[in-house]
């Protein structure tokens, strides 16, 4: 691809494109790689010319290729394949800029000079991330305030560690960027106003997700956060790791068409604002409550969620069967159901009875530190045809006998794993012939089971994948935590294979000095988002 001298033209469709006058036939055999390149200055647009021996005669085919069309082949390749072709010339350099809508910067605040250059030639970004360690100073108000200048279409945003901006800040980026629709935060020390500024703002925000937010940790004095213009928009709410984050009620309560709510490791009493956010009509679908003071009373209002398909109850030890049995009865539309009973022993046979006989359309059950006998999982097993995904950790009530029954019952399962259960060689072997539709097992931390389990079962079954950890050394506690998994910190999780390009106004790419993180593959929704180290710390390492 010589570089030649190019003019940009408007067909009447509305295209941008280049208008050459001669297109050469191509030379058989002729073929011209991205390293044919290598040897010119790619900066240089106008002294590049290819050899007169080429057989191209000095024509570049892609100046015929719209660059509305350009742009699509760069949004198919990954951050380090768009990097290399923004240096191509000044023209790739421009298209790849303005294609460019997902963008991760590293916030430090020696990035405040560079902002005009770096948002001049990314001018299309609608998704972005600030990120600052936390030995580093962060962005300020000042540098927010010239994003959002530059950002007005902005659709997400993700702060975190940015522990220089100030409501301040929060507010003037609320009034610049009103069409946000995701917004999460993480150590920040803003606070209730900056909160409610965004809030109030904001009339498109769809998902907001918290995560130790230290400025509103002023006890009762906290002032409180209400849903504002987002009251009709917002779906979802993720709280997490939050001292005083009861002030987040009145905005939980208000949010009128709230489908999904996660309460992670937050501190103080939630019953009343559960009871509360049950007591109107609400349309809510999805409910995480992991490491929260919440108890029975919280419980049953949550079984007023007629519409409930999903709920996490993870280490609420004030949980018992009396609660789970009323969330079953009310709530018949339970497809995922996450229990971990801390090995408290409160959560048994009658809360896993009451989700056998009322919950037909259970696809993935997950069980950890519960003590189930024969009785409750014979049951599931007999009643829950759809079942497609289980889990058994923990558990010292769980033998042969009872995996057996699941291998002889559930037809439909797909996914099965069991951690730190009393089976042995025998229980295993007999999904050998059981559960048809079986396409993975994986055993952990089981002392009884053997090598030769895995062996019967892959003579058997040869397309079964099994992943048994035999020789593995029980060393620490079975820990059902999923907060890692389902937050949307989460899931407006910018993370994927990245690289460092330079920003700067010159052709190809060279001569600014800021540093700028560009993330091409960020994951398209919030809750699809999950890194491995996050997948390594969660659930138990069940896999489902």
């Amino acid at each position: 691809m010589g570089q030649s001298p190019s003019i940009h033209q408007s067909s009447p469709g509305g295209s941008t494109h280049r208008n050459r006058s001669c297109y050469p036939k191509p030379v058989a055999k002729h073929r011209r790689s991205m390293s044919d390149h290598s040897q010119q200055d790619v900066s240089s647009d106008e002294d590049a010319a290819p050899s007169s021996d080429d057989g191209l005669g000095g024509c570049d085919f892609s100046d015929g290729i719209p660059d509305e069309c350009l742009a699509l082949i760069f949004q198919s390749l990954s951050s380090g394949d768009r990097k290399s072709c923004s240096l191509v010339c000044r023209r790739w350099l421009l298209v790849e800029g303005q294609s460019r809508h997902r963008l991760s910067l590293n916030a430090k605040s020696d990035v405040l000079p560079h902002v005009p250059a770096i948002f001049s030639r990314y001018d299309s970004v609608t998704k972005l991330a600030l990120r600052c360690d936390r030995k580093s100073v962060s962005i300020n108000d000042e540098a927010l305030v010239q994003i959002s200048l530059r950002c007005s279409n902005l659709t997400r945003l993700k702060l975190h560690g940015c522990r220089d901006v100030t409501d301040v800040g929060m507010a003037a980026f609320a009034l610049n960027c009103k069409s946000l629709k995701k917004f999460s935060c993480g150590t920040c020390m803003f606070g209730a106003k900056g909160m409610n500024a965004l809030l109030d703002h904001c009339s498109s925000l769809e998902e907001l997700s918290v995560k130790r937010l230290r400025g509103i940790n002023d006890g009762l004095a906290a002032e409180p956060i209400g849903p504002g213009a987002a009251a009709s928009s917002l779906k979802s709410i993720c709280l997490k790791e939050l001292y005083n984050g009861q002030c987040f009620g009145p905005l939980i309560i208000g949010s009128k068409n709230l489908r999904t709510l996660k309460l992670l490791r937050c501190l103080g009493d939630w019953d009343s604002i559960l009871e509360n956010v049950a007591s109107r009509p609400n349309c809510l679908v999805e409910m995480h409550l992991e490491r929260l003071q919440v108890s029975d009373a919280g419980l049953i209002a949550v079984s007023n969620c007629l519409e409930l398909e999903i709920l996490h109850l993870v280490r609420t030890p004030e949980c018992t069967d009396e609660g789970v049995v009323a969330v079953a009865k009310n709530c018949k539309l339970l497809r995922k159901v996450h229990i971990d009973g801390w090995r408290t022993n409160r959560i048994g046979d009658d809360g896993l009875l009451a989700i056998a006989e009322n919950s037909a359309n259970l696809k993935e059950l997950v069980l950890i530190g519960l003590n189930p006998t024969f009785i409750s999982l014979s049951a599931i097993a007999s009643n829950c045809q759809q079942l497609e995904r289980l889990a058994l950790c923990g558990s010292e009530t769980i033998g042969d006998t009872e995996v057996s029954c699941i291998a002889s019952k559930c037809g439909a399962l797909k996914k099965l794993c069991i951690k730190g259960c009393e089976v042995s060689d025998d229980g295993i072997t007999a999904f050998a012939w059981g559960c048809p539709n079986l396409v993975k097992i994986k055993v952990k931390k089981c002392k009884r089971v053997t090598g030769g389990a895995a062996d019967s079962l892959r003579a058997v079954r040869h397309s079964l994948a099994v992943n048994l950890d035999v020789d593995e050394i029980e060393a620490e506690p079975v820990d059902g935590s999923t907060s890692d998994a389902g937050a949307p910190d989460e899931g407006v999780e910018f993370h994927s294979a990245v690289s460092t390009v330079t920003s700067g106004g010159g052709g190809g790419g060279g001569g600014g000095s800021g540093s700028v993180v560009v993330d091409a593959d960020m994951p398209s929704s919030s809750n699809g988002g999950r890194s491995l180290a996050s997948k390594s710390r969660g659930s138990a390492g069940t896999d489902l």
